[in-house]
């Protein structure tokens, strides 16, 4: 299951880990972010262990998502020791997904 990033505990779950981190900034209302939830599901399952993904609810968490300028959901971001690595924006193809988080694992 995916991890549910907040404010709160964003600066020690995702930038602090040990592991890379994939971040799907997301709304409940976007409709386009409802159809990359499977994905980012599968791949919570997929990299298990390997990589550390997770949600962050736009409304629920502001701070976050204006520190890193989310203007777009949904806006998946790779981190990695602290530092974004990489950006997507927009509805993604799985295999595209897995190929940029391979890319950093």
């Amino acid at each position: 299951m995916a991890f549910q990033f907040t404010d709160a505990n964003f600066k020690k779950e995702a930038l602090e880990s040990d592991k890379p981190v994939l971040v799907d900034f997301y709304a409940d209302w976007c409709g386009p972010c409802k159809m990359m939830a499977p994905v980012i599901e599968e791949l919570a399952g997929e990299y298990d262990g390997i990589l550390k993904i997770g949600k962050l609810n736009v409304d629920d968490n502001p701070d976050t998502a204006r520190q890193y300028r989310v203007m777009s959901i949904p806006t998946l971001i790779i981190f990695k020791n602290g530092e974004v690595v990489d950006t997507v924006v927009g509805v993604v193809a799985k295999n595209a997904l897995k190929e940029k988080l391979d890319a950093h694992k």
